[in-house]
C-alpha cells in the first residue's frame, strides 16, 4: 500500500443539456471520501438548466467552462488540457462512481513503490433512477495490455484511469468511438496496469454510442484495423459471424 503517495485524480465531466442526469454525477464526485480530487466540468453551451445545477455546486468544482465545441471528444480534449491531476477519469453526465469510497478503495488496493500507468475495474449498467440493470457484457481482463482491446472494449472508458502524462488528445476524426482509439494508444505507452477488482462506475445505459450503434461499430472496426492489422481484424469478425450462424 502507498503510505506516502496519494495520487490526485482529475475527474472530467462533459455535459450538454444534461439537466435531468447531471446532479447525481456531481454528487457522486463531491461525496468521495478520498479528497485528492480535482473536478472539471466542460459544458457545450447548455440551454436547459444544466448550468443552474453546476452553479449550485460551484464551490466544489475546480473549473467550469461553458462554450460551444465540436462535440464530445473536443470537450474532453479541453478538459484534459486543463487537468492537473496524476490520473484522468472521464465521468460523463449520467454516470457515477459506484460508491462514496470508490476512489479511496482503489488507492488503498495499490501495491509497490510506483503508481501504475493505468488503474481499471468493472462497470455496472444502471437506469435513469440509478437502479442496477446488469453488469457490463464485457468484463475487465486480469491483466490489461494494448492487445486486450483486440476483443473489443473490455474496460469501460469511465473505469479506465490513465496517468495524465501518458494521455494523447482524442482523435476528432472519430465521432463515436474516439475513446476506444484513445485507450489503445494510451495502453501502447503504458508499462504497468493495476486491476482493482472493484466495480468502479455506474454507467447510464443510454449513452451516445448506444444511440449511434451502427456508426460506432464501423468506427471501431476501422480503429481495430489501424492498430491490429486488417487481416486479423477481418478474421476475428468473421469468426463472430460464423459463431452466430452456428448458434442459430
Amino acid at each position: 500500500m502507498y503510505h506516502h503517495l496519494t495520487p490526485k485524480f482529475s475527474v472530467i465531466t462533459v455535459t450538454y443539456n444534461a439537466a435531468d442526469v447531471l446532479e447525481d454525477t456531481i454528487q457522486s464526485v463531491i461525496t468521495q471520501t478520498y479528497h485528492h480530487v480535482e473536478y472539471i466540468i466542460i459544458d457545450g453551451g447548455s440551454t436547459d438548466g444544466t448550468l443552474d445545477i453546476v452553479e449550485r455546486y460551484r464551490d466544489r468544482i475546480a473549473l467550469v467552462i461553458s462554450e460551444r465545441d465540436n462535440g464530445l471528444y473536443d470537450a474532453m480534449n479541453k478538459g484534459m488540457a486543463r487537468a492537473t491531476g496524476d490520473y484522468l477519469c472521464f465521468l460523463n453526465a449520467g454516470d457515477s462512481f459506484h460508491e462514496d469510497d470508490t476512489l479511496l478503495q482503489a488507492v488503498h488496493g495499490l501495491t509497490g513503490t510506483e503508481l501504475p500507468d493505468i488503474i481499471y475495474g468493472e462497470t455496472e449498467l444502471v437506469d435513469q433512477e440509478g437502479h442496477f440493470v446488469r453488469m457490463r457484457r464485457l468484463s475487465a481482463p486480469g491483466r490489461l495490455t494494448w492487445k486486450s482491446f483486440r476483443q473489443g472494449m473490455l474496460v469501460c472508458h469511465q473505469a479506465f484511469w490513465a496517468k495524465a502524462s501518458l494521455t494523447p488528445q482524442y482523435d476528432l476524426r472519430y465521432r463515436y468511438s474516439a475513446d476506444f482509439d484513445w485507450c489503445i494508444r494510451v495502453m501502447k505507452q503504458a508499462r504497468t496496469s493495476h486491476n482493482t477488482h472493484l466495480t468502479l462506475i455506474d454507467y447510464l445505459e443510454e449513452g451516445m454510442t448506444t444511440r449511434h450503434h451502427r456508426a460506432s461499430l464501423l468506427e471501431r472496426f476501422r480503429i481495430m484495423g489501424k492498430h491490429y492489422g486488417w487481416a486479423s481484424t477481418l478474421a476475428y469478425h468473421a469468426w463472430f459471424v460464423v459463431r452466430a450462424i452456428i448458434k442459430k
